[in-house]
C-alpha cells in the first residue's frame, strides 16, 4: 500500500513538473504563476548578441528619383543681412520624407447604355467583369478587409472601424465575413496545387495540436516546406485527421514529425523524429534524476544529439562534403550507450514515471536510424520547428475561431511563399490554410 502512494505521488509530481521546456506540452498550457524559467535547450553559439557580420540591414535611404522636390531658399544673408535673391548656389543638402499621400475611397460609375435598334429590339451595355451590383466594393478594398481581419487578426468590429477612419468609408461587420466567405471559395484549385507540391517534396514536415472551433475541440494539420505550408483542421487528430488533408498518403519523402504513432502507419514515408521533441523528454527525465546524482543517461543522450546537430551544422557552414566521420561516429556511440544504460536503469518500470522514462530509452534505440537521419542527408532538418511552429501560430494567433461556426473563412492576401503570409481558408469543419 506505502509503494503504491508513492508511486502514486511520483506520477502526480511529475506531472506538477511538467511545463513547455521538459515535456511535449505548448507554452500556451504554462502557468502564468509558476512560469519555468527560461533555459534553452540550446547550447552557446559563441556569437555576440545583435545582428550578425553580414546581416542585411533594414533603414530608410535617400533615393534617387523623389515623387516631389520642394526647394527650401534661405533667407537674408546671416553675415551681413543683405538679399540673396540673385546670389550664386553654391550647395544643397537633401533631405527625404517617406511619407503617404491622404487616401480616400474613389467611387466609380458604371453607366450600362440601353439603345434601341430601328428594328425595336433593345440592347444594354455590359457592365466590367466583377461588377455584379448596383452598390459593391472593389478589390482593392476587399483586399485590405481580407488583410486586416486575417492578415492582421483584427476581429470583424475593429477591421469595420480601422476602414472606416483611414479611408473613410464605412463597413459593416457583416460585410467583413461576407468578404471573407466569398474570397475562401475561390481557393479550391489554389490549395490543390499547394497539397500535390507538398506531396512531390523530397522532404516535409508535419504536426498537430488542439484548436477550438465552435466551441467544440479540433485539431489542426500541418504540412510545411520550406516554401509551402497547409494548414487543414478536423474533428480527428489521428489518421482520419491526417488523410483528410490529403498529403501524407501521397507522400514518398522523409517525413520530419514527433513521435506521435499515426505518423508512423505511413508505411511508404521514410521518417525523421523530431530530435527538439526529444531532448525536451530528456530535459524532463533529467530533472527527475536525484539532485546528488553526478550523471545521468538522459544528459548524456541530449549532449551527444546537440553536438551532432552541431556538426552538420559546422560542415554545411564550412562547405564540407561530409560530416567528421570520427566526430560523428563518437557521438553516436554516447548516444546508444547513453540510451541503453536508460533502459537498465529503468527496466523494473515500478511506476509510471519508470515506464514513461524506459519508454523513451527503447525509443532511442529502437528508431535511432529515425532519429539520426539529418546526419545523413543536409537536405533533412533535425528537427520539426517549421511545422511546429505553425501550428504554435496557429494556436496563439487565432483565438476567434473559438466564436466562429460554418464556413467563417480566413484569407490572407496573396501566394506568398517563403514568407511568414499564409493563404486561409474556413471549411465545413474549421480552417484550412496555405501559403
Amino acid at each position: 500500500m506505502v509503494e503504491a502512494l508513492r508511486a502514486e505521488v511520483g506520477e502526480l509530481r511529475r506531472q506538477l513538473g511538467q511545463n513547455s521546456r521538459n515535456s511535449s506540452r505548448p507554452p500556451s498550457s504554462d502557468s502564468p504563476f509558476v512560469k519555468p524559467a527560461p533555459r534553452s535547450l540550446r547550447r552557446k553559439s559563441g556569437r555576440k548578441p545583435g545582428g550578425q557580420q553580414g546581416h542585411p540591414g533594414s533603414t530608410l535611404a535617400l533615393v534617387s528619383d523623389p515623387n516631389e522636390r520642394l526647394r527650401c531658399e534661405p533667407g537674408p544673408c546671416v553675415g551681413c543681412g543683405g538679399d540673396l535673391a540673385d546670389a550664386p548656389e553654391v550647395g544643397v543638402e537633401r533631405r527625404q520624407v517617406f511619407d503617404l499621400p491622404p487616401m480616400r475611397v474613389r467611387v466609380t460609375e458604371h453607366q450600362l447604355i440601353s439603345r434601341r435598334c430601328a428594328c425595336g429590339a433593345t440592347t444594354c451595355g455590359t457592365a466590367p467583369e466583377g461588377v455584379t451590383a448596383p452598390v459593391q466594393y472593389g478589390p482593392r478594398v476587399t483586399a485590405i478587409i481580407l488583410y486586416l481581419h486575417v492578415g492582421q487578426f483584427l476581429s470583424k468590429k475593429r477591421t469595420a472601424r480601422a476602414l472606416a477612419e483611414l479611408f473613410g468609408t464605412p463597413v459593416s461587420e457583416g460585410t467583413v465575413a461576407t468578404v471573407t466567405s466569398r474570397a475562401a471559395d475561390g481557393l479550391k484549385d489554389f490549395l490543390d496545387v499547394v497539397c500535390h507540391r507538398i506531396a512531390d517534396a523530397e522532404v516535409a514536415g508535419f504536426d498537430e495540436t488542439g484548436l477550438r472551433v465552435a466551441g467544440t475541440l479540433h485539431w489542426v494539420h500541418c504540412a510545411r516546406t520550406e516554401k509551402y505550408t497547409l494548414i487543414t483542421c478536423h474533428t480527428k487528430r489521428g489518421r482520419k485527421g491526417m488523410d483528410d488533408a490529403g498529403v501524407l498518403g501521397r507522400f514518398r519523402g522523409v517525413a520530419v514529425h514527433d513521435a506521435w504513432a499515426p505518423y508512423d502507419t505511413y508505411l511508404e514515408v521514410e521518417h525523421q523524429l523530431c530530435c527538439a521533441h526529444a531532448l525536451r523528454e530528456l530535459q524532463g527525465v533529467a530533472e527527475t534524476a536525484p539532485p546528488y546524482a553526478d550523471w545521468c543517461w538522459a544528459t548524456q543522450a541530449a549532449d551527444a544529439l546537440v553536438a551532432m546537430q552541431r556538426l552538420v551544422t559546422e560542415a554545411i557552414a564550412t562547405g564540407a562534403d561530409t560530416v567528421d566521420a570520427g566526430a560523428l561516429t563518437r557521438q553516436i556511440q554516447l548516444y546508444h550507450s547513453a540510451a541503453q544504460i536508460g533502459i537498465t536503469e529503468t527496466a523494473t518500470r515500478s511506476d509510471a514515471v519508470m515506464k514513461k522514462h524506459n519508454a523513451l530509452a527503447r525509443r532511442l534505440i529502437d528508431r535511432q536510424n529515425d532519429y539520426l537521419r539529418f546526419t545523413q542527408d543536409r537536405q533533412i532538418p533535425a528537427d520539426n520547428d517549421l511545422a511546429s511552429h505553425c501550428t504554435s501560430w496557429v494556436r496563439s494567433a487565432v483565438p476567434g475561431f473559438s466564436r466562429w461556426s460554418g464556413r467563417v473563412a480566413g484569407v490572407v492576401l496573396s501566394i506568398a511563399c517563403g514568407t511568414d503570409i499564409f493563404r486561409q481558408r474556413a471549411a465545413e469543419v474549421g480552417v484550412v490554410a496555405a501559403s
